[in-house]
């Protein structure tokens, strides 16, 4: 049987098809919703704006993680919505991820509101904690901001 290799791949919400923005959401839901237990509205809007970039890793199949980043409107980039299937927790994913978004995002600002318990994860991506923890849905975050820095 041959080997899966995974990809990254990167799509706006007008490139997604069905299918796959289905998958996307699944994963989301799965883990934010049911395995975390924050019932929330997932759907917020804000797939669908046009400055906002998809990510995810697949093997072929499923998405194994998933983020987007959006267009803040003075210009900075946002990540979120960050997620690992827990089949592929621990294998490096989550990282492969983030460099590939920050390669996207390059030298404009960004920022994203860490889970707590992952500030030292993003804190190795270049991210410094930028405001005081607070308290949503439960679980505890950590705004942080990635300092630019230009060449």
């Amino acid at each position: 049987m041959p080997q899966q290799t995974t990809e990254i791949r990167a799509a706006g919400f007008a490139d997604l098809d069905a299918r796959t923005f289905h998958d996307l959401l699944k994963l989301r839901i799965d883990v934010f919703v049911v395995e975390q237990n924050c019932p929330y509205p997932e759907l917020d809007g804000r797939d669908v704006e046009p400055g906002t970039r998809h990510l995810w890793l697949t093997d072929g199949g499923a998405p194994l993680a998933y983020l987007r980043i959006l267009a803040d409107p003075d210009g900075t980039a946002r990540i979120g919505r960050v997620v690992v299937a827990p089949q592929a927790r621990g294998g490096g994913q989550a990282g492969r991820l983030m460099t590939a978004a920050l390669d996207l995002v390059g030298n404009r600002p960004c920022v994203l509101d860490a889970q707590s318990h992952l500030v030292d994860f993003y804190a190795r991506h270049g991210f410094a904690v930028s405001g005081p923890e607070y308290v949503e849905d439960g679980i505890g975050h950590t705004p942080m901001r990635r300092k630019v820095i230009d060449v």
